[in-house]
């Protein structure tokens, strides 16, 4: 159907009621100007931090992911095919994540690799052979890049983090310790540390040459921990927690 604006401006709501049926065509001075078409609910979920238990219904597409992305001022991660939306960090971890960046950053200063902080996108792809294959989009709280040649022309990384830092929250715990843990593992990060706030733990995973689980430890506020990739790169928990 076709109506010019001035029709549309006097009965907007008909049309938005016929607009149900067919694409409306809005008009002016004889040239098509506008198009509405009807708007449909995504047949995927986004699955809020929030949230507990709640499953998408369909894995959605690179993409559909992007679309989101283009249209929304919110941060959001791609997993396995699941749109997960970022929550606001709080002000504890803020300081935990300022923390370790601050003992990473006297580390690395002078040397080869960076360390960085969220957000920045990180693009991996498990055990495909090209993004395409299996795109995921993650924000890592902390991560050591060593393969700065990754970062693309338009200013993105696109390359595999060697250590990644993440501060649970009571709303990220499972997709850190689960999806995030089996995501890192297979697309060849070679260290892992997820750090609990509410029991001033720390747990660290090294992962092998065949992307599987090569050490797996528990550290408690009295311990210090040490990189298993980077020879004298250590924190006291105290540190981190205090």
């Amino acid at each position: 159907m076709r109506v010019n604006t001035t029709d549309l401006q006097n009965a907007f709501g008909k049309y938005l009621a016929l607009v149900e049926k067919e694409d409306i065509i809005v008009v002016k001075n004889g040239k098509s100007v506008a198009k509405l078409v009807r708007y449909r609910e995504p047949d995927f979920h986004i699955l809020h931090e929030e949230a507990k238990g709640y499953k998408s219904t369909r894995k959605i597409s690179y993409e559909e992911y992007m679309e989101l992305v283009n249209s929304s001022d919110q941060r959001y991660e791609l997993i396995d095919g699941e749109v997960y939306l970022l929550a606001s960090p709080g002000f504890y971890h803020q300081v935990i994540v300022n923390e370790i960046a601050g003992h990473f950053y006297n580390y690395f200063k002078d040397k080869p690799c960076r360390s960085l902080t969220a957000p920045l996108d990180v693009r991996l792809f498990g055990h495909a052979t090209k993004f395409e294959e299996d795109p995921n989009v993650v924000q890592p709280d902390v991560m050591v890049i060593c393969d700065l040649e990754k970062i693309s022309e338009d200013n993105k990384y696109e390359g595999v983090p060697v250590l990644i830092v993440e501060v649970l929250s009571p709303s990220t715990r499972g997709k850190d310790m689960a999806a995030k843990l089996h995501l890192y593992m297979r697309s060849g990060v070679l260290e892992y540390w997820i750090v609990d706030p509410a029991h001033k733990t720390i747990i660290q995973y090294s992962f092998s040459e065949d992307r599987d689980i090569k050490e797996m430890h528990t550290l408690t506020a009295a311990d210090t921990i040490s990189s298993v990739v980077y020879e004298g790169l250590k924190i006291p928990l105290k540190d981190i927690f205090g």
